[in-house]
């Protein structure tokens, strides 16, 4: 044990690490604070690599429910991943990979392993060593694999969540072991405003940093959330009572949209305050075109209707990355979006609401597993295609448009996913050969990156300009090529291909004003200032029909 509690000599310099942990509740914006202050760091010249840390004992966000914990981000290498994960890629205009999601499940999974092959024989496991050394070790790798100025590491929770506990030992020990001036801790916390005069309140704050000191650990810098801008005499009043300096209290009021958030912190000198801490050169940010590009999802003054038909609409964070996909093509083409979430049940029970679909610009439907909420899709993906609604289908949505076409212009009334009925006469859409016989759901449907072809003098060649693309997917189920040949010969255009040719990626229709659907999930690739092309031709197309119906 002594080992653990001197200072470890290192061969090398140790990297810049910032710790950045949340206070008083959860859902205060900290994957945004901590994409903006990367983003912030990247502008001012240094390379930054992000990390989220998530105290859950799943091993990884693949099995959770996302109307409970949120979309579920899926990187290029395949990893399930929490959905700020996708934040940072958005912000950073980066492909991050798995090891940028540490849970606990993958720790203590390493830890057992380790035990069981008798990496620790003679000793009692524990939480402090074993556990933190294993927590330390994978934060490390992180720079070792990369080499960046800076690691940036967000703690999912709050402070004093039993669950985050090991984590916020194992970044005391990280900054003990380095030295002053090595790692910089950033708290996110709650200001909230009492009453009709909106008094500020510091109390919240006050314990949530007190509770961090009791564990060991005195916040560099704290960034206040609230309503509206943080006062000055606020601030002091929180410097004196949590004994950081009241420059370094940095007020992060309610933005019209997240991509103004680099700029509320960045003119607050907060990258000052960090290269002050950290002895890091002195530098200026950089701002390039992001001020452009976060000011185009304010000033749109044009408005677009899209609705959204999922089975999760209950929670928007469910289908995050599509609704940013959405407001990155829209601001970029000079509108806004209004999106509103319709539950794809209710198109089963109520089948008059189709008619109310026609009071959209444009219609999506997203990811999604399981035969609830499944034949309202239908329905819908029928409908639009009917009335010439722009469609823009993913994933699930992919699959249930080739089923309602099966159903609707093939004449195969019986069509199905075998997903949703085992026993089913055309099962137009079918387990992937080499998902039959896996017992595990964790990490084991087809995920990650994969090229793909697209056919050439078709609308997602023209799309995307060129014949080869590569797309992330997540997915176990896909078109029966039994019934390929029926389907062309109806009239869908099947216009994009896995790279071995035995998978359809795209599907489209001609003659409409926008039908298309894709097994990828095209979302996880769009940017700020960057539309992802499909989503970028599905806006144009329903601004067309906001104009056509205008006229």
């Amino acid at each position: 044990m002594q080992a653990h509690i001197q200072k470890k000599k290192r061969n090398s310099p140790a990297p810049k690490y910032i710790f950045i942990t949340g206070g008083v509740m959860s859902g205060l914006g900290k994957g945004v604070t901590s994409a903006s202050l990367a983003k912030l760091l990247m502008l001012a010249g240094f390379t930054v690599i992000c990390a989220k840390i998530d105290p859950y004992l799943n091993v990884d966000a693949g099995t959770m429910n996302p109307v409970t914990h949120g979309e579920v981000f899926v990187t290029d290498d395949g990893g399930e991943m929490d959905m700020d994960l996708g934040t940072y890629e958005r912000f950073l205009d980066k492909g991050l990979s798995q090891e940028h999601n540490i849970t606990t499940g993958q720790i203590y999974s390493a830890v057992i392993k380790a035990e069981r092959k008798g990496k620790y024989l003679g000793d009692c496991v524990q939480i402090i060593p074993h556990i933190t050394d294993e927590i330390i070790k994978r934060i490390r790798n992180l720079h070792e694999s990369v080499r960046p100025d800076i690691v940036l590491v967000e703690l999912g929770g709050t402070v004093g969540d039993i669950e985050g506990l090991p984590f916020l030992e194992a970044f005391r020990q990280i900054k003990f072991e380095d030295g002053d001036n090595q790692s910089l801790f950033v708290h996110v916390t709650l200001i909230p405003q009492i009453g009709d005069v909106g008094e500020q309140k510091t109390k919240p704050t006050q314990h949530s940093v007190q509770e961090l000191r009791r564990i060991g650990i005195q916040p560099d810098i704290i960034i206040a959330r609230s309503e509206t801008e943080v006062t000055e005499s606020v601030k002091k009043k929180i410097s004196l009572f949590t004994n950081v300096d009241w420059r370094n209290v940095i007020s992060n009021p309610d933005v019209e949209s997240i991509y103004n958030v680099p700029e509320v912190l960045g003119n607050q000198g907060i990258v000052q305050r960090v290269t002050q801490i950290l002895e890091l050169r002195k530098s200026t940010i950089r701002w390039g075109s992001w001020p452009t590009i976060s000011s185009s999802f304010v000033n749109a003054t044009k408005e677009l209707r899209i609705g959204m038909v999922g089975k999760y609409v209950s929670l928007a964070d469910s289908y995050v990355s599509v609704n940013h996909a959405l407001a990155h093509a829209s601001a970029y083409l000079g509108y806004r979006i209004k999106l509103e979430l319709l539950d794809a049940e209710k198109f089963e029970s109520e089948p008059k609401l189709l008619d109310t679909l026609s009071n959209y610009n444009g219609i999506v439907v997203p990811g999604g597993f399981g035969l609830r909420a499944a034949e309202g899709i239908i329905r819908v993906a029928n409908h639009a295609r009917i009335k010439r609604i722009p469609f823009l289908g993913l994933c699930f949505g992919f699959q249930l448009a080739v089923i309602s076409f099966a159903r609707n212009v093939c004449g195969l009334r019986e069509a199905n996913s075998t997903e949703l009925d085992a026993a089913v006469k055309h099962p137009v859409v079918d387990l992937m050969p080499d998902q039959k016989g896996i017992d595990k759901l964790g990490a084991t449907m087809n995920l990650g990156g994969h090229n793909i072809n697209i056919v050439e003098k078709t609308f997602a060649y023209s799309m995307y300009g060129k014949k080869k693309i590569r797309q992330r997917h997540r997915h176990r189920y896909e078109i029966n090529s039994n019934y390929w040949d029926i389907l062309r010969s109806k009239g869908l255009i099947l216009s994009g291909f896995s790279e071995d040719g035995k998978k359809v990626e795209i599907i489209e229709l001609d003659n409409h004003a926008f039908y298309l659907a894709t097994q990828y999930h095209p979302e996880f690739l769009s940017r700020p200032g960057k539309p992802e092309p499909s989503f970028l031709a599905f806006v144009k197309s329903s601004i067309s029909n906001a104009g056509s119906r205008d006229a």
